[in-house]
């Protein structure tokens, strides 16, 4: 098996796992708490992505206008042009 299909086969083995864990948990103590503590881990874990987006979008440096990025690459592609001709020439 390869690395892709172990870690495949141990997400499958695993999420059967905590189904199993999980059904018993609500089953057999007390379901108020366990459903109190899921709600607040999917609350939790929405929010903390939401707020793993905002920090991102707040320290991420704005790119640069499309202007300045034609502008650059045509002056880029003028200096390249007589380069060109000159290796055409010899």
């Amino acid at each position: 098996m390869t690395r892709d299909q172990l870690i495949g086969v141990a997400l499958l083995l695993g999420s059967i796992f905590g189904i199993i864990i999980y059904g018993w948990l609500l089953f057999f103590w007390d379901p108020r708490l366990i459903l109190q503590l899921t709600i607040f881990l999917m609350i939790a874990g929405i929010l903390g992505i939401v707020g793993w987006i905002g920090y991102t979008l707040a320290t991420t440096p704005p790119p640069q206008p499309i202007e300045e990025l034609a502008k650059e690459e045509s002056s880029v592609e003028g200096k390249d042009e007589p380069e060109k001709a000159e290796e055409k020439n010899q």
